[in-house]
């Protein structure tokens, strides 16, 4: 796993990578907004690397997402699915889980109760 937060505790997002089965494993922690948004989009960079690229994003420590994370999920999963591969949302605390269905964003990324079945569909 690897972890692309900052070290000196500055960046309010912190993201760990992983793997399972060939599935790329991001899990957050923090909150996803402009200033942290390059961070999310370095990392889902990382991940369109593989063939095909399939992606789980746990959010299960998200607090906060504003519209650029909403965007930053959409673009990444357009440019996943463009791939051949896909994007999965897991855990969504209730705030974030409320803000992506007024949003619509889960018509179009699909969202799991837990990692374990976004892992498993």
């Amino acid at each position: 796993m690897a972890d692309t937060g900052g070290a000196d505790g500055r960046d309010r997002l912190t993201i760990t990578a992983g793997d399972s089965d060939g599935i790329v494993v991001l899990a957050l922690v923090g909150e996803i907004d402009y200033d942290s948004g390059d961070l999310l989009r370095h990392a889902l960079r990382g991940a369109e690397v593989r063939t095909p690229p399939r992606v789980v994003i746990d959010l299960r420590g998200v607090t906060f997402m504003d519209s650029s994370g909403i965007n930053i999920l959409i673009a990444a999963y357009r440019e996943l699915t463009y791939l051949g591969g896909w994007l999965r949302m897991a855990a969504l605390a209730p705030a974030i889980e409320r803000t992506v269905q007024l949003v619509g964003v889960d018509s179009v990324i699909d969202c799991y109760p837990t990692l374990a079945e976004a892992l498993a569909a």
